[in-house]
């Protein structure tokens, strides 16, 4: 039985209030009440959101004329923030062209050029791209590129995935399976998801000192489930939804070396730290191994258009085409529009800085004034009540607390310190778009100490 409607009548869109009138922000409020369902929230949601009316640099600009620092580059993929003139002129120009074309049986320039470059900038040894749509696609690819891989090499009995707890992958049912099963925010669909092999989530911090233990606990899992598994995926270096987690490249050393002992693939999932998020354009590079397969998405375009990427070697790929095709195919692969903006987003990254000590890359002068920035301006804030910890690495920063965050609270006081922060379970965190300067960061501290403090005890 369909819920009762709303009382009133249900406006054209004719009827809606051009821009400038007084009553538009009103009745767009009311208009996403009724009809749209938002990410991770019920009908009607706890919360209002906030109604952007236009966003440029770093900042977004709300229908009530206030303006906000987006202290998360809109859930990590707008690193050159808004209306990039590059990035605008990408799009602009590829329009002019063509906005789609389907990928099956033909190509283009936009999408060939990204791949190109996707196989120079990766860790060496990925050859071979396949183009989606989503983040979470690029994870079901990549799972369907370790289970077909195992089936051509006459092993159907690997069926399953291996990956330690604390990790997200996506919101679609084989990624949901990888997703920690306890904690996580998928815990309802146990019983209904295939059933995956786990081990502890890896302990310490990104610089504390490699745990044994725990590195002969990997090798051993690895070595005892081998006649089960197809692939091993983890996110590298950072584990991100799961609770924003940094660890030791170390354990993705072991993982390599277990994993190739037993021909089972090795998966990294860099959906949010891609790009240079962590202080390296790919965190793989902290551990100096390169994955059977990697998944790319979230910052690949700039934040402009959904698009996503799963690389493989040429050992997955002519293992899978050895026993027929790659059997996926979406729609909206390789979109022109999105691959000619990602080829203007990572030239943008590539583009050279000038420093004292030479020139480097843009994106490595950005991530390390924000990880300066991050480390200075949320150092007083560990010291606060209820502050169990907190964390930096690249352009990451973290509070952890020791009861969970009020939603509602915490984003208030966010917003009333002119900063845009989505907290979740116990963690108020930023990732912000690169070209937020000096004064942008210690706001993006200073709000993330009010949420803190805002949260009940």
């Amino acid at each position: 039985m369909s819920a009762p409607r709303p009382a009133g009548p249900e406006p054209t869109s004719a009827q809606l209030p051009v821009p400038g009138d007084s009553h538009r922000a009103d009745r767009l409020r009311e208009l996403d009440r009724r009809h749209v369902w938002h990410p991770y929230a019920a009908l009607p949601p706890a919360m209002a959101p906030l109604l952007v009316d236009s966003a440029a640099g770093v900042r977004l600009r709300l229908a009530d004329g206030r303006e906000l620092v987006d202290g998360m580059s809109s859930w990590w993929a707008a690193v050159h923030g808004y209306r990039h003139p590059v990035l605008d002129a990408a799009v602009t120009d590829q329009l002019g062209r063509m906005a789609h074309v389907m990928f099956g049986g033909l190509t283009h320039e936009p999408a060939v050029r990204l791949a190109q470059t996707l196989v120079e900038i990766t860790p060496p040894g990925l050859e071979h791209v396949f183009l989606c749509d989503s983040g979470s696609v690029s994870v079901e690819v990549a799972i369907k590129m370790g289970l077909q891989y195992q089936l051509g090499q006459g092993r159907p009995g690997r069926r399953k995935l291996a990956t330690w707890r604390g990790g997200y992958h996506g919101d679609t049912f084989h990624p949901m399976s990888v997703c920690d099963p306890e904690g996580g925010m998928h815990h309802l669909w146990r019983g209904v998801l295939p059933a995956q092999v786990f081990v502890s989530a890896p302990p310490g911090d990104f610089a504390a000192a490699p745990d044994e233990r725990y590195l002969a606990e990997l090798d051993d899992a690895v070595a005892r489930h081998a006649d089960e598994i197809a692939a091993v995926i983890v996110e590298p270096v950072v584990q991100g939804t799961g609770g924003m987690r940094f660890h030791h490249p170390a354990y993705l050393r072991a993982l390599r070396e277990a994993t190739a002992a037993h021909d089972v693939l090795l998966i990294f999932d860099e959906i949010a730290t891609g790009f240079g998020r962590t202080g390296a354009f790919f965190a793989a590079e902290h551990a100096g191994v390169t994955p059977d397969v990697l998944c790319l998405g979230k910052a690949l375009t700039g934040g402009y258009l959904t698009l996503a990427a799963a690389l493989c070697t040429p050992e997955v790929a002519a293992g899978i085409s050895a026993g027929g095709v790659l059997a996926h195919g979406p729609t909206f692969m390789g979109n022109p529009l999105a691959c000619a903006v990602a080829n203007a987003s990572i030239g943008l990254l590539r583009a050279a800085a000038p420093t004292a000590a030479g020139s480097v890359a843009a994106w490595q002068v950005a991530v390390r004034r924000i990880e300066a920035g991050l480390r200075d301006g949320l150092a007083p804030v560990a010291t606060l009540p209820g502050v169990r910890d907190v964390r930096v690495l690249g352009a990451i920063g973290v509070v952890q607390l020791d009861r969970p965050v009020d939603l509602a609270a915490a984003t208030a006081a966010a917003v009333d310190a002119g900063v845009w922060l989505r907290p979740f379970r116990d963690l108020i965190y930023t990732m912000p778009p690169y070209p937020a300067d000096d004064d942008d960061i210690a706001r993006i501290a200073r709000a993330m100490a009010a949420a803190a403090v805002a949260v009940p005890r």
